[in-house]
């Protein structure tokens, strides 16, 4: 996944709708930086989540 993934893409966190909406920061192999709305950056394992791409304007 983390292969698709690139820094501008907005994304959401499946298991924590509650982040908000994410901006990706890096990608370095399975390692992805998220900046989240709510909780700010956090790293996160492309191998163990998949992130949901957020195409279109933010809602």
């Amino acid at each position: 996944m983390s292969e698709l993934l690139e820094p501008g893409m907005l994304v959401r966190h499946p298991g924590q709708p509650d982040w908000g909406l994410g901006q990706v920061q890096s990608v370095i192999g399975a390692r992805v930086t998220v900046n989240f709305e709510e909780v700010g950056k956090i790293v996160l394992d492309s191998r163990v989540v998949s992130l949901e791409w957020v195409i279109g304007p933010p809602r």
